[in-house]
């Protein structure tokens, strides 16, 4: 996140639309308990179905990315792996969107 190669961006967001859904009802809200059950469902979802062929959650496990090297990351654009982080996008954005809807 944020161009260190550390949690994916799209992980990220998806638990934070979680959160948004299920955390806090202001400042003396309780949270909906089933931000938990959705949480690890997306986890699990995430690491099984979306990036199980790159070895963990990491961008730079994903993108393979020194984001710190310019060299790498204008290959990285120009590349495939690009596309693949697109696709991890638009993946997670779907599972996010499928659990939300879901919410009973």
């Amino acid at each position: 996140m944020g161009v260190n190669g550390e949690v994916c961006g799209a992980l990220i967001g998806a638990l934070a639309a979680i959160g948004l859904r299920f955390g806090r009802d202001g400042e003396e809200g309780k949270k909906d308990p089933r931000i938990w059950d959705y949480t690890r469902e997306l986890l699990k979802r995430f690491r099984e179905e979306i990036v199980q062929s790159h070895g963990g959650i990491r961008c730079q496990e994903i993108a393979g990315v020194n984001w710190k090297d310019r060299e790498q990351v204008a290959n990285y654009y120009k590349g495939k792996k690009f596309l693949e982080c697109a696709r991890i996008v638009g993946d997670t954005a779907k599972l996010t969107g499928e659990l939300l809807q879901r919410q009973t």
